[in-house]
């Protein structure tokens, strides 16, 4: 423990926060408590008065038998029934609740035709018990053999793009902005996430839940069963929580909502809890103990022919533990202990012919659940906010446990994560340990986030991140900053804040600061950004793609729908303009484009853009590890023509044609992008290629990036996947084959090959490292 909580500065902060935070839930703890000898209700007869633990705005609570009840306003009241007796979770809709109690139903386009009623009957039931809640769709269908369903691996992206999907969320908050998602298809392959202020959405979430499609004569069925245990909610015994249904019906490409989502939206519509109908009538159990704990075993074989010495064939094993301690029912205390990450799959190569560091997504379990909370201004998980990546990150995890490239220990730490009220809370420690290879040191990582909720969907919130290290191994870094995100009406937003780093030996221009204005219509759309980074800001325990910038951005678009062109769905004219300065007032990137592009009904788009661009580079700059760019201004323009084919045919792909000039050269590039294969419906390939000719002054020379990822998906909860990927830049060939069973819920068998070869030697590529890894862990749920 002394190693996991080392004293600095921050660790002191953190220990106060989590000091603070624990009294607070306990105080929260007692407001759901049962009373001294109180005995809890099993079963709740139907005509039992309904219990509304506050009021809310929209139509009263439909009377039973009926389960839905709307306004003239368009918002919904929905009702779950209480079962007293759990469903069967088969798909099958067969048990006498689906006769007995009636369905909600009269689902609206949102596409094609907005506020249309669906052409297809979809009904939808909520029910619970003491354990879960139910959620379950009747998808009527015209013509059931046009139904597709090609995807069985959970969290494949390829099941919202191509497959015919059932979705919902639950707003266990009621706060109208945040809400648990649930995602499932037409052959029981499942997506989850937890969605953050409407807008992000974190699909790694993986919580134990149970789902099942079925196919009957008129179309197809679901059932779905969420255990209370495997999401968070308010204190007390009855629920208020928001609700909405999706159906996408692929081969019309249409999707409707139970509740009306605003044209434009599109399965993002999904996302807007504020939206949502107001579901009454849930009781939460009384019991408050939830504990996980997660041990692991690994075993693994490593060679690396770069070491010194050379290592081949080194037989290797560790032992570790995860656990998840639920303080209330909103509130989580997370703790890892010797973490271990060899069940992650390898990050797709990029080839960067810039001269700014490239963006790779956190893929680790561990720092998944919850990520929504430390995202910080309206920078987003992938680095794309306002104009582009250059919008600070500042708490960024894939910054600890790696240095360089290079893997290092992660000795254990903690994260108290969760709602008290109207405030959202994160605080979390890492500790790492020292690495000889990249020469990292030991390192406490520490991070604390607050929001709060004001007005209808907005926020105002604080961040504080710590290292005791900095990258440089001298002194410490810390950054901190104040935030605020606003949300007006439905199409308008504003993200602001303001931050500051410290690190040692730095007393200057280290803030950071943004002002982003955001109307996102269907037919128009506009964005106004300014951002200022000073010279020295610099979040270590964050992501900076760029520093010493002031950018101002502006975009805007213009999306009609044609009436009289039945093919087109919706024409789309968009230009932009990006104006970068550094401090002292130096023009760096100059930037203006304009796009035009055809939607067409089947989902299948055309493009042309062309770009204008001014670059300064202010120093020599080695771009795709191929040539030097020789200080001082550039002028260079672009064009390119897309096509894309909609994944819900056999094969799919993006193909994108660029030419122009480049550095003083030219530049013609040829890819080959989300490239999709469906062998059968339980195997695919997904191939991908990308090819740069460039012919500069400082010579010629070609690029290229090929690979794909084969995923045969034995059932739902296995599956095996391969990623093979050449890079002619780093004259390397890797592979990294991955097997995952989810033997029982929440426990998983990982099988894993990396292999990495160099294609610079003669002959047949060497190795350069190589891994084989066998984890196996259990969850033991109490």
């Amino acid at each position: 423990m002394r190693l996991i909580f080392r004293q600095s500065r921050f660790t002191l902060r953190f220990l106060v926060a989590v000091a603070l935070l624990l009294g607070a839930v306990r105080s929260e703890a007692g407001q759901g408590a049962v009373p001294p000898g109180a005995q809890p209700l099993s079963v709740v007869p139907a005509e039992a008065p309904l219990d509304l633990p506050f009021a809310f705005e929209g139509t009263a609570p439909p009377a039973l038998p009926a389960v839905v009840a709307r306004d003239e306003a368009g918002r919904v009241t929905a009702r779950a029934v209480r079962l007293t007796t759990p469903l069967r979770i088969d798909g099958a809709l067969d048990e006498a609740f689906y006769t007995r109690v009636p369905a909600m139903s009269d689902f609206v386009q949102t596409e094609p035709q907005a506020g249309a009623p669906a052409t297809e009957k979809t009904e939808v039931w909520v029910a619970f018990d003491d354990r879960q809640v139910y959620v379950s769709f009747r998808c009527w269908e015209s013509q059931p053999v046009r139904v597709v369903g090609n995807e069985m691996r959970r969290d494949n992206n390829g099941m919202w793009t191509g497959d015919d999907i059932v979705a919902f969320i639950l707003d266990t908050y009621y706060d109208r902005r945040n809400s648990f998602a649930f995602v499932t298809n037409a052959v029981g392959g499942r997506s989850d996430a937890q969605v953050t202020n409407e807008r992000q959405w974190g699909g790694d979430f993986n919580p134990i839940w149970e789902v099942k499609a079925a196919r009957f004569e008129g179309g197809w069925s679901v059932e779905a069963a969420v255990p209370f245990k495997s999401i968070r909610y308010r204190p007390g015994r009855a629920q208020i929580w928001g609700f909405n249904a999706l159906r996408t019906n692929r081969w019309k490409n249409e999707l409707s909502f139970l509740v009306p989502i605003p044209p434009g939206r599109g399965q993002q519509g999904l996302l807007q809890a504020s939206r949502a109908a107001t579901l009454v009538g849930l009781e939460a159990p009384l019991l408050l103990r939830n504990l996980e704990i997660k041990p692991y075993v690994t075993s693994n074989l490593t060679s690396d022919a770069k070491a010194t010495p050379v290592i081949s064939n080194d037989p290797g094993g560790d032992i570790g533990l995860d656990a998840k301690l639920g303080i209330t029912r909103s509130v989580t205390a997370d703790l890892t202990v010797n973490t271990d990450f060899s069940q992650v799959e390898a990050d797709e190569q990029q080839i960067n012919l810039t001269r700014f560091s490239l963006f790779f997504p956190e893929k680790r379990e561990f720092f998944l659940e919850n990520q929504g909370t430390f995202t910080f201004g309206g920078a987003g998980g992938g680095g794309q906010a306002g104009g582009g990546g250059d919008t600070p990150i500042l708490f960024y995890s894939r910054s600890i446990g790696l240095h360089q490239g290079t893997p290092v220990p992660i000795a254990g730490g903690g994260r108290v994560s969760g709602r008290l009220g109207r405030y959202t809370l994160g605080v979390l420690n890492i500790q790492t340990t020292d690495e000889a290879k990249s020469g990292a040191r030991a390192t406490n990582f520490s991070a604390l986030r607050i929001k709060r909720d004001v007005l209808r969907r907005s926020s105002l919130g604080l961040i504080l991140t710590e290292r005791s290290v900095g990258r440089s191994g001298i002194g410490s870094n810390a950054a901190y900053g104040l935030d605020a995100s606003f949300g007006f009406f439905d199409n308008l937003s504003i993200n602001t804040y303001w931050a500051r780093t410290d690190t040692t030996g730095v007393r200057n221009d280290n803030t950071s600061y943004r002002g982003e204005i955001n109307y996102n219509g269907d037919r128009y759309g506009l964005m106004l950004d300014h951002l200022v980074v000073g010279d020295h800001f610099n979040p270590e325990v964050g992501f900076l793609r760029r520093d010493d910038i002031q950018r101002n951005f502006a975009n805007l678009r213009f999306s009609p729908r044609p009436r009289s062109i039945k093919s087109v769905r919706k024409f789309s004219w968009t230009g932009s303009a990006q104006y970068i300065e550094n401090g002292a007032g130096r023009l760096e990137t100059r930037n203006l484009s304009g796009d035009f592009s055809t939607e067409f009904q089947t989902s299948d788009r055309v493009s042309v853009a062309y770009t204008n661009t001014y670059e300064f580079v202010p120093q020599p700059s080695l771009i795709a590890s191929v040539v030097t760019i020789p200080e001082g201004g550039y002028k260079y323009a672009n064009v390119r023509v897309g096509v894309g084919f909609a994944q819900q045919r056999r094969i799919s792909a993006n193909f994108d044609v660029d030419h122009g000039t480049f550095y003083g050269g030219n530049l013609t590039a040829f890819s080959i992008s989300r490239g999709r294969l469906n062998v059968a419906r339980q195997l695919s390939l997904e191939p991908t290629y990308t090819v740069n000719w460039l012919d500069l002054p400082q010579g010629s020379f070609t690029t290229q990036l090929t690979g794909s990822r084969v995923t045969y998906t034995v059932t739902p909860l296995m599956f095996i996947s391969s990623l093979v990927q050449y890079n002619s830049a780093t004259r390397s060939v890797s592979s990294n084959v991955r097997l995952r069973w989810e033997y029982q819920p929440g426990s998983e068998l990982f099988v894993v090959f990396n292999e990495q070869r160099d294609t610079a030697t003669s002959g047949f590529p060497a190795l350069a490292n190589r891994a084989f890894v066998v984890k196996i862990n259990r969850l033991f749920r109490l």
